[in-house]
């Protein structure tokens, strides 16, 4: 098959290329996907960069989140699931078969049934950003008739927890840097949109609510003071991304406002706490809650260039199209 590999870390130009490897064997309790899109997420670039510290095995096929259709499955599982639509999660953490080629191989709780109402290009966006909003928006119980508070509300997870939020019955604010973004943000549904960067972006925050009781952060150290400026007595603030230098926290504020945090990083999720924003995703999906974001689509050959408008820092998400 046709795939995109790296056999070492490094600069994408440097150590990417396209070959033809041979076709994954399906194991127990596995299934095989005919992949139709792959989808780069930010830390695809950065396990292929070198921020990981598991070795290479011969070779790595990237990218964790994809769609397609299984076409085997392995001993143990379901023969019915053969010509299934699925989404895939996790399919390159912890294993060489990422979903930058032809054929991918996972766990078959890892490939997800699609309605067939819903593209695989929206399905190969989903994977790592929605589930991880999911858990962010109700890993800490329902959020019917709430505030909720989503920092970076035009991007992948972003954007998804605004939306997931919305939909189960929270009143939602996202903080976004520009108006392209803040277009975004409302267009996934957030009832109020401030521009972060202003002065009084705070005092903003505050005419609408000054009693959040969920906050969805993108980066903790840079927009604690947002936080706590809204946050009710409490109220919950989850991490889901590190962008820059470890916050140093103000135990004393935090303390006083009466504040959860909570950390949450989508590959060491526990199985059940996974599982259930799995869960969240797939209702969502058959409620038709979700949009396609924007895209940049790739053609497998050009692997190298989706892995540098990836790293461009794109609004909207990138997919690699693979051969059918």
């Amino acid at each position: 098959m046709l795939a995109a590999v790296y056999d070492k870390t490094g600069v994408a130009a440097d150590v990417l290329s396209v070959r033809s490897i041979k076709r994954p064997d399906v194991g127990a309790g596995q299934v095989r996907v005919k992949v139709a899109f792959s989808g780069i997420n930010p830390t695809d670039v950065k396990f292929r960069g070198g921020r990981t510290t598991r070795p290479i095995d011969g070779f790595q096929v990237p990218h964790v989140d994809g769609s397609g259709t299984i076409d085997a499955v392995g001993p143990g599982v379901d023969l019915t699931r053969i010509g299934q639509r699925v989404w895939v999660l996790l399919a390159a953490h912890e294993s060489k078969w990422g979903t930058a080629a032809e054929w991918a191989v996972v766990n078959q709780d890892r490939a997800i049934p699609l309605p067939d109402s819903v593209s695989f290009e929206l399905a190969a966006t989903l994977g790592v950003p929605a589930v991880t909003a999911a858990n962010c928006v109700l890993g800490d119980g329902p959020v019917s008739g709430l505030d909720v508070l989503v920092a970076g509300g035009a991007g992948a997870v972003g954007s998804c927890a605004v939306q997931l939020a919305r939909w189960q019955g929270a009143r939602v604010a996202a903080t976004v840097s520009g108006s392209a973004k803040a277009e975004i943000a409302r267009q996934a549904g957030a009832d109020y949109v401030v521009n972060y960067r202003d002065t009084d972006a705070i005092s903003q925050l505050q005419t609408w609510s000054t009693k959040v009781a969920r906050i969805i952060e993108v980066d903790l150290a840079a927009n604690l003071d947002i936080d706590l400026a809204v946050a009710a007595p409490g109220a919950s603030i989850v991490t889901y991304a590190a962008p820059g230098e470890d916050p140093v926290l103000p135990t004393r504020r935090l303390m006083t406002a009466g504040v959860c945090l909570r950390f949450m990083l989508l590959y060491t999720l526990p199985a059940p706490l996974l599982a259930a924003a799995i869960e969240v995703v797939r209702a969502a999906l058959v409620a038709d809650v979700l949009q396609l974001p924007s895209i940049q689509v790739f053609a497998l050959n050009d692997i190298v260039a989706a892995h540098e408008a990836q790293e461009a820092g794109p609004i909207g998400r990138v997919l690699v199209e693979l051969p059918q």
